[in-house]
């Protein structure tokens, strides 16, 4: 969900421009800044949380690949702040391996006052893409830092109470404490505090930047965040992390009846636990759970439109669409362009639909859809392009749970599941 904006305040005096370094080639993690979390693409996600504060005048994005450029566009699109979004191409010399933030932060600052004559910029952020859980709090902080409390420079930092080793063997000074006399163990209250750079935004002043051309000089202020959102993504393993702590870290990542016009299922792995029991008459059995039948009847009495949408071909599909009351399409081989050509018939803007699935046929939809979900027992690449992640998997209540993010928590209680039967022979699942 886009972060909300900061709370009203006096503008800063000073220009205050956020610069989003967000080249298209990465050796850690191809196409890194498109990779998303939480259904949005890095570079989105950095984009917005610099849209939403109220301390930063423009944001500029340098990269070097039209489709970063696209993506961080869309973002701007998606919260009507497309003209404080500025796109600028980097250039080859300052965009490969080896060329260091600051050269690309000075290349923004001159395309970005050559865009705007006589108006230079008095502030200027550095925002990493590869700070995933970055907040507005952390812009606001930085920038208010330099912009009105007068600091040359600041950073965000996070508390950090942990004693750090170096191996010396190399050099033949042996293991030894770098912050800590290993022969003594204070406490950590008895210990002075330190503070671990967070590596996700800076704020310098312009003028001294330009002059020093790095992003620390003069007077630099601390700006502290909190600890359980410092992860810097540097490889695989990092975004995997990342993609586990979204539903917990992001800002209201639920959404509400207020954000739905619709909503639509997919049926085996979603409303099954994916499973498929074949007797020795060839009849197929399906495991489903009663609580979504509950959620299920919640949402239509409260009036939300729903469809279920399966490439399933086996009768038991139509079946239990028939007991929840609820319009199916079964048997479709493009479920996008069937959810495209619903959402025409219904009048329903597809960015207000919520699509609930599990696995990859599944992604085209999510493409089409403003709330992609994906159960918690999806595949990753599911997981990783929903929006939201219920807590409970397929066939375990997922979609009593989404009903009750719709409609109240009083639709949580645990209920059990039950087995629907097909009379007809088995047929490969789709």
């Amino acid at each position: 969900m886009t972060p909300p904006p900061s709370p009203a305040r006096p503008p800063a005096a000073r220009t205050v421009v956020a610069v989003i370094p967000a080249r298209g080639g990465s050796k850690g993690v191809p196409g890194k800044n498109l990779a998303q979390v939480a259904g949005a693409p890095l570079v989105a996600r950095a984009v917005r949380a610099c849209l939403a504060s109220a301390e930063v005048t423009d944001v500029v994005v340098t990269t070097d690949d039209p489709a970063v450029a696209e993506a961080a566009r869309a973002a701007g699109d998606v919260l009507g702040e497309s003209g404080r979004l500025h796109c600028v191409s980097r250039p080859a010399a300052i965009a490969g391996d080896t060329a260091t933030s600051e050269a690309a932060v000075l290349h923004a600052l001159d395309a970005y006052e050559a865009m705007r004559p006589g108006h230079g910029a008095d502030v200027v952020l550095l925002v990493q893409c590869t700070s995933p859980f970055l907040t507005r709090e952390d812009i606001d902080g930085v920038a208010t830092a330099v912009a009105r409390d007068g600091a040359d420079t600041a950073v965000t930092v996070a508390p950090f109470h942990g004693f750090v080793w170096r191996d010396g063997s190399a050099v033949e000074d042996g293991t030894y404490g770098v912050n800590h006399d290993k022969s003594v163990r204070p406490r950590r209250q008895d210990r002075p505090q330190d503070y671990l750079e967070t590596g996700a935004a800076y704020a310098m002043d312009v003028a001294g930047f330009r002059t020093y051309r790095h992003r620390f000089f003069g007077d630099t202020a601390l700006v502290k965040t909190d600890p359980a959102r410092v992860l810097e993504i540097d490889d695989p393993h990092d975004l995997a992390r990342a993609r586990a702590l979204a539903p917990l870290l992001d800002p209201s990542p639920l959404p509400s009846r207020e954000d739905i016009d619709a909503v639509v299922l997919d049926f085996d792995g979603t409303q099954t636990d994916d499973r498929v029991l074949i007797d020795s008459d060839g009849r197929e059995i399906v495991s489903v759970h009663r609580g979504d039948g509950l959620g299920v009847a919640a949402l239509r009495e409260a009036g939300v439109p729903l469809l279920i949408l399966s490439t399933e071909r086996n009768p038991v599909v139509a079946a239990r669409a028939h007991k929840l009351r609820v319009p199916v399409l079964h048997g479709i081989d493009r479920k996008d362009l069937a959810l495209k050509q619903w959402c025409e018939e219904q009048s329903v803007d597809p960015g207000r639909v919520l699509y609930v699935g599990n696995d990859v046929n599944d992604l085209p939809c999510f493409g089409l859809v403003g709330w992609p979900v994906a159960v918690a027992s999806a595949h990753d690449s599911v997981r990783a392009a929903a929006r939201a992640v219920t807590t409970t998997p397929g066939g375990s209540g997922a979609v009593r749970e989404i009903a009750a993010w719709l409609l109240g928590p009083t639709l949580t209680t645990e209920t059990p599941a039950t087995i629907l039967t097909t009379q007809t022979p088995a047929t490969p699942s789709e």
